[in-house]
């Protein structure tokens, strides 16, 4: 199984190989320089593998929520790569990669509190259990409506620079975190693993549906 994983939803400007199991990622983290930089990433690792598009069985991107610019950036490039090589498409929430990069640093844990930073005073936020599976929505609000949603015994992981940027959020466990990653951000490298999962489940989708979700009308760009 072959899959090609790209993400330009926040400040990481990534894409990921995966081939038969092995992971092969570039990751970059810069404000403003994703259009620039992610096609010679792709090029790159397929260049490093000896690939080309035709050869991948599906074509992974990070489908928000994130920057509109981002998020917007990578279903457009997945969408023409797809078009181009009659390739299926695997859109994959960013939220769920954050939850995934939870559960990696504490496999015990039995939930990922998961809230990037939406700007305008807003997070983007997400319950998910073991196996990434999301419990009740996404959705975007203020940090003050953010609850727990819990058993209070429950073992949690907080994943995303919401938890930097909001201290009540930090502050929500009951008997405190079982791990705590304020700065952590979605990669290539994580959606592609989820992904690969999603392809085995026969969750790809033609290359028209890949879509960007914004979670809310209102634009979020980058400062």
């Amino acid at each position: 199984m072959k899959i090609l994983a790209l993400d330009t939803a926040t400040e990481n400007c990534s894409a990921a190989l995966w081939i038969d199991g092995s992971v092969r990622d570039l990751c970059r983290q810069t404000p403003r320089e994703h259009a620039a930089l992610i096609l010679g990433m792709i090029d790159q690792l397929l260049a490093e593998a000896g690939m080309r598009l035709q050869h991948l069985d599906a074509i992974a991107f990070g489908r928000g929520p994130g920057s509109f610019t981002g998020v917007r950036l990578a279903a457009a490039v997945t969408q023409g790569l797809a078009f181009a090589a009659d390739l299926p498409v695997l859109p994959v929430s960013n939220l769920r990669a954050l939850a995934a990069l939870g559960f990696l640093s504490a496999p015990a844990a039995e939930y990922a509190h998961c809230c990037a930073d939406a700007r305008m005073g807003e997070v983007y936020h997400a319950i998910y259990g073991r196996n990434c599976r999301l419990i009740g929505v996404e959705q975007v609000l203020p940090p003050s409506s953010v609850a727990w949603g819990l058993p209070a015994n429950a073992t949690a992981v907080a994943v995303g620079q919401g938890f930097a940027a909001y201290s009540r959020l930090a502050e929500m466990a009951p008997s405190g975190w079982a791990v705590s990653l304020p700065g952590a951000l979605p990669r290539a490298r994580d959606i592609v693993s989820l992904a690969a999962e999603d392809l085995q489940l026969g969750l790809a989708v033609p290359a028209v549906q890949a879509q960007p979700v914004y979670l809310r009308n209102n634009v979020v760009t980058r400062p």
